[in-house]
């Protein structure tokens, strides 16, 4: 799979998901390294102005590989919600894939972007 590829994959959930109207805007950038190598960084707005900041590095030389991952989404405040991240803490936590919720921060497996959205989603049908 070559990094262009990736990103239309990306896209098309994001466009996917905003048939629903509860995406409201996105802006999803792509920096190639190489065609196999690159950062992904972007933001969603959903109805609530709830905002999902995107940022991954890839390698998608073997298979995709998030060499370096957030996705921070946020209260119209600003206030996190959550964000999953792979970004090393000190103190050091027992696990390298993690998920914030406020105070609290716990294993998590590495996300795709559908289920996170899916997460988002939920939360805002509930309020």
């Amino acid at each position: 799979m070559l990094l262009p590829d990736y990103f239309a994959e990306i896209t098309a959930v994001i466009a996917e998901y905003s048939k629903t109207g509860l995406i409201i805007s996105s802006d999803i950038n792509v920096d190639s390294r190489t065609e196999k190598l690159g950062l992904i960084k972007g933001a969603l707005v959903f109805i609530d102005y709830s905002t999902l900041f995107i940022t991954e590095y890839v390698d998608v030389r073997y298979k995709i590989e998030k060499l370096s991952y957030a996705y921070h989404y946020q209260d119209k405040e600003s206030s996190l919600i959550f964000r999953y991240d792979n970004a090393v803490h000190k103190p050091k936590l027992d696990f390298i894939e993690h998920k914030h919720t406020g105070e609290k921060t716990i294993s998590a497996n590495v996300p795709e972007i559908a289920d996170i959205i899916e997460e988002i989603l939920l939360r805002i049908k509930q309020l």
